[in-house]
């Protein structure tokens, strides 16, 4: 009977651990695809998906060149002296495949394809061109493969980079027309259009909104826990209710109220902002903790002689740390994953959540260095969340015990 016990207990789990591994694998492909997509190259972005990244590369056969180039540059590409294909200087000048669909279309530059035909759909002639590029570019270099993962999309993203190339391509070639508002050194990575410069807004908004809140809710929830005075419970019930009044109620007379101040795009509105609609629930969850420590602890300190002061820095404050902790991850992880308020305070500072949008160019191109910003944009919220996953159990669990 016991092999027949063990086995009705594993089927019993099995849904259990089936839901579990599905609700992990919808977490962990998307990432994974992310990362993937984020190393690759401009042209495998735009062609193909990430997991034939790790598929095996047969380019210099593809059925696109055989079809439509080798029987006039040959399948060496060397048949046409005046372009050969072979050769590093005449494939450079294609560094993306609407430059071989401008000159297959140009009659003056190129005898126009008609035997087969190219697509007349732009979308569908660049697909089938993208396997032409990659062939001209593995018959360049000798036959070795094109590169299946760069850090360019990185380089672009934190540079903000919308040329026609990439940064480090044009900044070798010193290309003017793309890189007007760019140096190519160090500096460049401070430029108000990319993900630096938006990295550093980010830290300058988020560290502080996530300190401010703790720091008064801590004052608050002591108060509340260790000090009786008039209308205490009716003040700790109101600020309950104030969690459920939703932000965006407020986004309009709060911004009114910045502008005549002269506080309208500064950091220190928005930290007052986030810090003000932080403390509902930043009292609410310390003040439990707080006043679930036995009561016996701070009698004593009182009979030696402590004061408030003295038993909120020396007793109270050591005590909360896991409550302080948690609190501090759920305030980092809001602020920093906030676009509405950063939108509307700081337009001309944008933060991280804001400047991916403003990656992609007027004509919806550049698209392909999304991945890369939006891996730069939550690699700090995942750091965070898997240092200090255990803190959220214990913040989650300080916030419901009965006071």
């Amino acid at each position: 009977m016991k092999p027949f016990s063990r086995l009705r207990q594993f089927f019993s789990k099995l849904p259990v651990h089936v839901v579990l591994i599905g609700l992990i694998l919808l977490w962990v492909i998307p990432t994974v695809g992310l990362l993937v997509t984020s190393f690759r190259p401009r042209e495998a972005v735009r062609t193909s998906g990430w997991w034939t990244a790790f598929a095996p590369q047969e380019v210099a056969s593809s059925e696109e060149y055989q079809t439509y180039c080798a029987s006039c540059h040959g399948a060496d590409g060397k048949a046409i002296a005046a372009a050969d294909l072979s050769d590093p200087a005449v494939v450079a000048q294609f560094p993306r495949s609407n430059r071989l669909l401008a000159l297959f279309r140009n009659a003056e530059l190129h005898p126009p394809l008609t035997d087969p035909p190219l697509p007349a759909n732009a979308n569908e002639a660049l697909a089938a061109l993208a396997p032409i590029l990659d062939s001209m570019q593995e018959l360049s270099s000798g036959g070795v493969t094109t590169e299946r993962f760069t850090l360019r999309n990185y380089a672009d993203a934190l540079v903000g980079y919308k040329g026609t190339q990439d940064y480090i391509t044009d900044c070798e070639e010193q290309v003017p027309s793309t890189l007007a508002k760019f140096k190519c050194n160090a500096s460049d990575f401070l430029n108000p259009e990319g993900m630096g410069r938006a990295f550093l807004n980010t830290l300058i908004v988020t560290i502080p909104a996530t300190l401010l809140p703790i720091l008064l809710a801590a004052f608050a929830a002591y108060a509340f826990s260790w000090m009786d005075f008039p209308g205490r419970q009716w003040l700790f019930a109101l600020l309950v209710g104030l969690q459920i009044i939703p932000l965006q109620m407020t986004l309009v007379p709060i911004a009114r109220l910045y502008s005549s101040l002269g506080m309208q795009g500064t950091f220190l509105g928005i930290w007052l902002f986030h810090t003000g609609f932080g403390l509902p629930y930043s009292i609410y969850l310390m003040r439990n903790f707080l006043g679930s420590l036995p009561r016996e602890v701070f009698e004593s300190v009182y009979l030696d002689g402590a004061n408030h002061w003295t038993a909120f820095w020396r007793l109270a404050m050591p005590l909360a740390m896991p409550a302080i902790a948690s609190l501090g991850i759920f305030q980092f992880l809001w602020v920093w994953n906030d676009f509405l308020v950063a939108t509307i305070f700081i337009p001309n500072n944008p933060v991280l959540t804001v400047q991916i949008t403003n990656l992609i160019d007027p004509r919806g191109g550049n698209w392909h260095i999304l991945t890369g910003a939006a891996f730069l944009s939550f690699i700090v919220p995942m750091l965070v969340f898997f240092a200090f996953q255990r803190y959220f159990v214990r913040g989650l669990l300080a916030g419901s015990v009965k006071g």
